[in-house]
């Protein structure tokens, strides 16, 4: 198993909850998260940035 730092770039959502589903989304795609965090947040793009430790199964 190895675990990555990554940074992801997220579309801001109408509700909270629909917005960690769509970071969960997106940080499932790079690995199993450990933890995320929202870093920003820019309204003019309407983007949140995060960043995230996720691990990943390597093959022995």
């Amino acid at each position: 198993m190895t675990t990555h730092f990554i940074e992801a770039e997220v579309d801001l959502t109408a509700t909270p909850s629909t917005l960690q589903q769509e970071i969960e989304t997106e940080l499932a795609k790079r690995g199993k998260p450990l933890r995320w965090a929202i870093t920003n947040v820019d309204q003019q793009t309407e983007k949140v940035q995060l960043e995230a430790i996720v691990t990943h199964q390597t093959a022995d």
